[in-house]
């Protein structure tokens, strides 16, 4: 079955003041969108196309070359959005608990030392990209990624992502990335966080 964009689990107003409802909406149905139809458009008629997105990140280097970086580019912008809907939600900020708590403070020493860091990965990063928490199969791990490669690829497990485009923060925050990473922990979703924790594998 080919990929479908996902509904948000929000209204695009939800997020505000921090994201702004107009960013919400080009961003999920535009942008996704287009990875959504650009994916399965270069994975049609291929042995991959009713594949699961994880199952195609991890299948890169055996795909035909003339679709793959169409793939790694389309697919990658597929998972990575359809993650970051997820771990923001209205209502949300405020600190982990439980597991992920304890492994945070076991890894960063603080939440807030866990802030910092990927707030570093994603002003650090040249151009777009992403700023991700991944469990890397012993532990926590923070680092970034271009464009919309996402930890799969490496068999990384993603658990909390900030997308560091342009697209997902220009209208309300201009060329001020660090204002808009600060404010994005505002509308983290720590329950959903701490889901795809317990669920690593």
């Amino acid at each position: 079955m080919p990929f479908e964009l996902p509904a948000l689990p929000y209204d695009f107003a939800a997020l505000e003041p921090h994201i702004d409802a107009r960013t919400m909406e080009i961003h999920h149905d535009k942008h996704h969108q287009a990875y959504v139809d650009n994916a399965n458009k270069a994975l049609d008629g291929t042995e991959w196309a009713d594949r699961s997105v994880e199952d195609v990140l991890t299948s890169l280097e055996i795909l035909p070359e003339d679709i793959r970086t169409a793939v790694r580019n389309n697919a990658g912008g597929h998972a990575n959005h359809s993650l970051f809907w997820e771990i923001m939600g209205p209502g949300g900020g405020g600190e982990p608990e439980g597991d992920l708590a304890a492994a945070i403070a076991d890894t960063f020493g603080s939440v807030d030392e866990l802030k910092a860091a990927m707030n570093d990965a994603g002003v650090k990063r040249f151009g777009s990209g992403w700023s991700w928490l991944v469990w890397d199969g012993t532990g926590l791990s923070v680092y970034s990624t271009p464009n919309q490669d996402s930890p799969v690829i490496s068999g990384d497990v993603p658990l909390l992502g900030i997308d560091v485009w342009e697209h997902a923060y220009y209208l309300n925050y201009q060329n001020r990335r660090p204002d808009y990473l600060a404010a994005w922990w505002n509308v983290v979703n720590w329950p959903e966080v701490a889901k795809r924790f317990a669920a690593r594998g």
